[in-house]
């Protein structure tokens, strides 16, 4: 077997969700982050998967074991809307060394081409040590929407996603080197951050 010329990462993905975590109904969550970064990125990566209950304090909890885990990324799913038991960005502030706003927008102008909803929308993004991490919207059609962004009938790029900042923002806080498939999503960096081959 011949070692991958790409960065081994390590990557958190957690599902937020009373309903799913006790059997109510089947977590989508897990596997629509995990089949778009197998598919977004070059790098092997290895999943840390948690389904958790919509409690503040378990979540930060789960966060901080992640980012002590080594995971350079930690991306969470559900309960970030404005119902009394949605409480995700507030146990993600909880825990942060450095708030990102720029990705919560982007997240908020990415779902206002498909629902005014959107504004009801709370995500946030946060580091914490040496890893970045994103509260998510808990719909895998809208998890795709926001990682990808709009591309329109040549696959070109209509409103940027947000993941294709996400490799700089970890190449700047210290992690791995994340390689895009730019089919997928096309990375963003500038040219003196950009590693030859």
């Amino acid at each position: 077997m011949t070692e991958s010329i790409f960065d081994a990462v390590h990557i958190g993905i957690v599902s937020i969700s009373d309903r799913a975590s006790t059997g109510v109904y089947e977590d989508k969550g897990l596997p629509a982050l995990q089949d778009w970064l197998t598919r977004a990125l070059h790098n092997p990566i290895t999943f840390e998967s948690r389904l958790i209950p919509d409690e503040k304090e378990r979540i930060s909890a789960t966060l901080i074991e992640l980012v002590n885990a080594g995971c350079s990324l930690v991306l969470t799913t559900g309960g970030t809307g404005p119902a009394l038991r949605d409480v995700t960005p507030e146990a993600t502030l909880a825990v942060a060394d450095k708030e990102m706003p720029g990705f919560g927008e982007q997240m908020r102008q990415i779902s206002l081409k498909f629902v005014p909803t959107a504004i009801l929308s709370r995500q946030v993004a946060v580091i914490r040590g040496h890893s970045l991490i994103i509260n998510l919207p808990g719909q895998p059609k809208s998890i795709a929407e926001t990682l990808e962004g709009l591309k329109d009938g040549n696959g070109q790029p209509v409103v940027q996603g947000i993941f294709a900042a996400v490799p700089y923002c970890v190449d700047l806080i210290g992690g791995p080197y994340l390689e895009t498939r730019d089919a997928v999503c096309k990375a963003f960096r500038p040219k003196t951050a950009i590693r030859p081959r």
